[in-house]
C-alpha cells in the first residue's frame, strides 16, 4: 500500500510539472503571429475620409472605444471623447474579468507604428506582443481589404488626442491562460465591386462583425447552424440581459417579411443621436449601435439587406430583453 501511495504521489507530481510546463509555454511563447509589418500608410485627406466613414459607420471602432451615453436608448456615443475609451466590462455585465476599453487616440498611439496598429486590430496582438481577448472582433477585421485597413489607420491617426489612463485588463482563470492561444495571422480579403451587390454586402457584414453579435455562442464559440439567427446574450448593469435579433430571412422569427425600404427605414430612424430617448435603469435597452450604423449610405445598407436575404433562414424566436431573473420585458 505504501509503495502504491508513493508511486501515486510521483504521478501527481509529474502531472503537475507537465501542466506547469504547458502553461509556461503558452504564456511565454504565444501568441505567435509574426512581427508587425514595416508599413507607412497614406494619410492624405481622401484616405482619412474613407477611414472616417469606415470607423464611424461600419467597422465599430469608435463605438467601443468611446464612452456611450447609457441613459439614452441605444447608448449614443459621447462625441466629445471620440476614441478615448473608458467603457467597462466586468462581472456586473457577466464578463469573466475586468477590462476597460483603451484609448486609441494619438495621445496613446503616438509611439505605435502603422504596422503595429495593423497587427493589433487584424490579429489580436498588441504592440507589446500580448493577446487581446476577441471581445474586440479582430477575427472579422482580419479579413478586410488592406486598403480599408490602411484607411482606418489613417483616420485613427487624425483623431483628437485625449490622454486617458485606465487599469490594465485582467481576465479570470483559465481565460487569462487561454487568451494567449487565440490570436491568428490575418488573412486579408478583397473589397468586391459595389456593383456586385450581394458579394459587396457580404463583405460589409464581415467587417461590421454582424455575425459576431447576431449568432448564439457556447463558451465563446458560435453555434453551427445558427448563423445570424440572433439570441446571443449580453449582460447589462441592473440585472438586465439583452439578446440580439434574428436577422435571417425566416418569415416567422427573422426579417423574412421585411422589404428593403423597411430595412432602410429602420436604420434611418436613428440618424440623429440628439433624439435618443431618455430611459430608466431597468427600461428596455440595447447595445446595438444604431446611431453608428445609421450613418451608412443607402447603397451600403441595401447591399447588406441583399446579402442577408441569401443566408439560411433559421426559425429562432428571441426574447430580446429580460430584467431581474428572467422577467420578460420585450420579445421579437
Amino acid at each position: 500500500m505504501k509503495k502504491f501511495l508513493k508511486w501515486f504521489a510521483w504521478v501527481i507530481v509529474v502531472i503537475i510539472v507537465i501542466i506547469g510546463g504547458v502553461i509556461t509555454y503558452v504564456v511565454t511563447a504565444l501568441p505567435n503571429v509574426g512581427q508587425a509589418e514595416n508599413i507607412n500608410v497614406d494619410k492624405s485627406p481622401e484616405h482619412v475620409a474613407r477611414g472616417k466613414y469606415l470607423v464611424q459607420h461600419i467597422v465599430p471602432c469608435t463605438d467601443c472605444h468611446s464612452p456611450r451615453i447609457w441613459d439614452r436608448f441605444a447608448g449614443p456615443i459621447d462625441t466629445t471623447r471620440l476614441g478615448a475609451g473608458g467603457e467597462v466590462f466586468d462581472q456586473s455585465v457577466g464578463f469573466p474579468g475586468h477590462v476597460v476599453v483603451p484609448d486609441i487616440t494619438p495621445a496613446k498611439l503616438k509611439d505605435w507604428t502603422d504596422g503595429e496598429l495593423l497587427r493589433t486590430f487584424t490579429t489580436g496582438v498588441k504592440k507589446d506582443g500580448s493577446a487581446i481577448f476577441p471581445m474586440m472582433p479582430w477575427p472579422y477585421f482580419s479579413k478586410m481589404d488592406r486598403r480599408d485597413a490602411y484607411d482606418i489607420i489613417a483616420y485613427i491617426r487624425s483623431l483628437k488626442p485625449i490622454d486617458a489612463d485606465y487599469p490594465k485588463a485582467k481576465l479570470d482563470f483559465p481565460l487569462n491562460i487561454l487568451v494567449h492561444t487565440m490570436p491568428k495571422k490575418a488573412t486579408f480579403g478583397t473589397r468586391p465591386d459595389p456593383a456586385d451587390t450581394v458579394k459587396y454586402g457580404a463583405y460589409l457584414v464581415q467587417i461590421a462583425a454582424c455575425k459576431f453579435c447576431h449568432t448564439q455562442d457556447h463558451n465563446g464559440d458560435l453555434i453551427p447552424g445558427m448563423d445570424f439567427a440572433g439570441g446571443r446574450a449580453f449582460g447589462m448593469p441592473n440585472n438586465r440581459t439583452v439578446r440580439t435579433a434574428n436577422i435571417t430571412p425566416d418569415k416567422a422569427t427573422g426579417i423574412g417579411n421585411w422589404t428593403k425600404d423597411m430595412f432602410l427605414a429602420r436604420f434611418h430612424a436613428f440618424k440623429d443621436p440628439s433624439k435618443a430617448a431618455k430611459i430608466g435603469p431597468t427600461d428596455f435597452q440595447t447595445i446595438m449601435p444604431w446611431y453608428v450604423y445609421a450613418g451608412m449610405t443607402d447603397q451600403d445598407l441595401s447591399a447588406i439587406y441583399a446579402y442577408l436575404r441569401t443566408v439560411k433562414p433559421v426559425q429562432n424566436p428571441v426574447v430580446k430583453f429580460t430584467v431581474n431573473k428572467g422577467q420578460q420585458t420585450a420579445s421579437n
